[in-house]
């Protein structure tokens, strides 16, 4: 049965949830005994290294213009870009770009980028992984946005809990103590990641993003 990109989008998301629940089998940790049904989902499953990885990219006109190289998956486990490989080899003249994925479609059991030519490929910019520091730079930035925008938020409730009637402002003053918590916890956790190592910091990702989740929860509730 032929997919389209879309279920392809799906079966990667459900792929990267199912990674992040399940216990990694990795050398000398304590690993989790793969169960007779999850045998059977997994002999049933779909390989995105069997089915799109390495896979030859056409325009319509049915000339090929590269091979799929890689996926981009975004941190809401949605694939966001293919990353198209266009003549020569690794390290060799090949010339590596970011395609939208809803620019790809799957025809006659090709992948399609309507218009491409190898030509307009390599005179793309080309894509380059982030270095693990510009990694960490990129994160802590977006961090501090969101603790930026919960702190406007916190002086603006502040304000107005300061001029509101005694109703009014029980229900501002609760919601600007709960915002302060969240505010202060997140501030925390960013502050442990910001001076771990080059190498360590990842360790502390999941933590500083489960607070900033809970801060921008919070501050959702507040804006309503």
């Amino acid at each position: 049965m032929k997919k389209t990109l879309l279920i392809t989008a799906m079966a990667l998301a459900a792929a990267a949830t199912s990674l992040n629940t399940a216990s990694a089998q990795v050398a000398g940790s304590t690993t989790r005994i793969t169960t007779l049904t999850e045998v059977s989902e997994i002999a049933m499953g779909w390989s995105v290294k069997k089915s799109l990885l390495g896979k030859a990219i056409y325009n319509d006109a049915n000339v090929k213009i590269g091979s799929v190289v890689d996926l981009i998956i975004t941190p809401e486990k949605y694939v966001s870009y293919v990353i198209v490989g266009a003549g020569g080899f690794v390290g060799l003249g090949r010339h590596d770009v970011a395609i939208p994925v809803t620019q790809v479609r799957e025809q006659g059991g090709k992948l399609v980028i309507a218009g491409a030519t190898q030509d307009t490929i390599k005179a793309s910019p080309a894509f380059t992984y982030a270095s693990d520091e510009a990694r960490r730079a990129q994160f802590v930035t977006a961090a501090d946005q969101d603790i930026a925008k919960a702190k406007e938020k916190l002086a603006d409730l502040q304000t107005r809990a300061s001029a509101a009637t005694a109703e009014a402002k029980i229900k501002l003053e609760a919601q600007g103590a709960a915002l302060a918590v969240d505010v202060k916890a997140g501030e925390a956790k960013l502050n442990e990641l910001r001076h771990a190592s080059a190498k360590g910091w990842r360790a502390f990702e999941t933590d500083v993003g489960a607070a900033l989740a809970k801060l921008r929860k919070t501050l959702e509730a507040a804006n309503t």
